[in-house]
């Protein structure tokens, strides 16, 4: 996430849940990610899809002996503990392995802290290069039901 020099350790490793695309939807406007920090849910699957390939249990290991942690690469260095980075700040008062499970309410969290902190989702590389001034409209194509259509246009009760 914030270091630029990673590396993937195998996918053996690393296979978690895979969360579908429309399901990550609906759990990131559940959990209050539309309009947050500015940026819309169609930011937070892309950077998803970018960070992790929506994989729940995604460890990257950076040159700088930090890793990146989970389906949004959380990384150990500022925001969770792992008991192996040198120097680090654990800012979500959490540790890391609880961003491998496939219940990502923590995560979240965790996010929306990191996000908050830096008024957007610049800290993570992959939105930068990525999402960042694209058309992110295909991240949650097909993802809405009708009534909820209506209601993000303006339309209903």
């Amino acid at each position: 996430m914030l270091s630029s020099g990673s590396f993937h350790v195998s996918e053996a490793e690393t296979v978690g849940i895979i969360i579908p695309r429309c399901r990550l939807v609906r759990i990131l406007r559940k959990h209050g990610l539309e309009g947050f920090v500015g940026r819309k849910v169609a930011d937070w699957v892309c950077l998803a899809k970018h960070e992790s390939s929506y994989n729940t249990r995604a460890i990257n290991r950076n040159k700088n002996g930090s890793s990146d942690y989970g389906i949004f690469q959380i990384n150990s260095k500022y925001w969770c503990y792992d008991g192996r980075t040198p120097g680090a700040s654990n800012g979500c008062r959490i540790h890391c392995r609880k961003f491998l499970d496939d219940n990502i309410t923590d995560d979240i969290k965790c996010a929306k802290l990191i996000a908050r902190r830096a008024r957007g989702l610049t800290p993570w590389v992959a939105w930068r290069k990525h999402c960042r001034g694209k058309n992110l409209r295909p991240y949650v194509r097909g993802c809405y039901s009708p009534e909820t259509v209506a209601l993000t246009a303006g339309g209903g009760a």
